[in-house]
């Protein structure tokens, strides 16, 4: 064998292997198959939950239809585009798993509520899932310069009380990543980001969470009236967030399910310092040493 021939081969099996590694990184037409199963079967199983715990069922429905969305939104792409990063498939993927896990009971969610009266009976120190926190953006997030599992930090603006105890008080440090990154250059001539909440450090103890953002706001002046923070037990969450002062939605961006904020335009998605970020939890979290 010759040495260019040699060569030739060479060269071959490396254009394979890079095809191979790059046909890896990227969703499937299975990939799409598996996610909607997964949620056909989550929702066979809140028809059972349904008769058996309604406000937790409503709670898990409501969850539900946002990751279905999310879906549909990633079958329309793949078929549109024929490449979407298999990082947008496993972000799906995670949250439908965790999602089953406490629709059928195995991380105890279910049993938070009583069937009988619907109210919360969460230990004392347990945020329940669903709750919504506004969290005040430390450090710019643009759909130009972010990286996929770039981290960013937020903190809590207001204390979130229950029956008059702070269980996490303003100022706590909120982690998130960026699970996504679509750039305004490219195809879709739209700039898009997935963000994501992964850790809370209160009272020096790191926490980890699954949030994830609902919406974005334009911060203004703020009536840090914590006293008027109210517990929501009867519908299973409690009530944390801005008070005031709030110039509403940031112009120029939508949020959509799973966390992704797409810009309207033809543009980047711009999210200054200081922007107002509203994270839903998406399981229960329990608070050591509440005071």
């Amino acid at each position: 064998m010759t040495r260019s021939v040699r060569s030739l081969l060479v060269a071959g099996a490396v254009v394979a292997l890079l095809a191979t590694s790059a046909a890896a990184q990227e969703m499937t037409t299975s990939d799409v198959q598996r996610l909607e199963q997964t949620a056909d079967q989550i929702g066979d199983d809140l028809v059972n939950l349904r008769s058996r715990d309604r406000t937790a069922a409503r709670t898990y429905e409501a969850e539900l239809t946002e990751l279905e969305d999310e879906i549909t939104y990633l079958k329309v792409r793949f078929r549109r585009e024929r490449s979407v990063p298999r990082a947008h498939y496993v972000d799906v993927r995670d949250r439908l798993e965790d999602l089953r896990n406490r629709v059928s009971g195995n991380e105890g969610s279910a049993g938070r509520y009583s069937a009988e009266n619907g109210s919360s009976t969460a230990s004392p120190g347990t945020v329940p899932a669903g709750t919504e926190i506004d969290v005040r953006l430390q450090t710019a997030l643009s759909s130009d310069t972010s990286q996929v599992e770039d981290r960013f930090e937020a903190t809590t603006i207001v204390d979130l009380r229950e029956d008059g105890r702070v269980i996490i008080p303003a100022g706590s440090v909120v982690r998130g990543v960026v699970t996504a990154v679509d750039d305004a250059g490219r195809v879709n001539r739209k700039g898009r980001l997935a963000l994501s909440f992964d850790q809370i450090t209160v009272g020096g103890r790191n926490y980890p969470i699954r949030g994830t953002l609902t919406e974005a706001l334009e911060a203004g002046g703020y009536r840090e009236d914590a006293g008027k923070i109210g517990t929501g037990a009867a519908v299973g969450g409690i009530i944390g967030g801005i008070l005031g002062g709030l110039k509403g939605a940031l112009a120029g961006i939508l949020i959509g399910g799973g966390g992704v904020v797409a810009a309207t335009e033809g543009e980047n998605v711009e999210l200054p310092p200081g922007a107002v970020l509203r994270m839903r939890l998406d399981q229960g979290l329990m608070i050591r040493n509440t005071r």
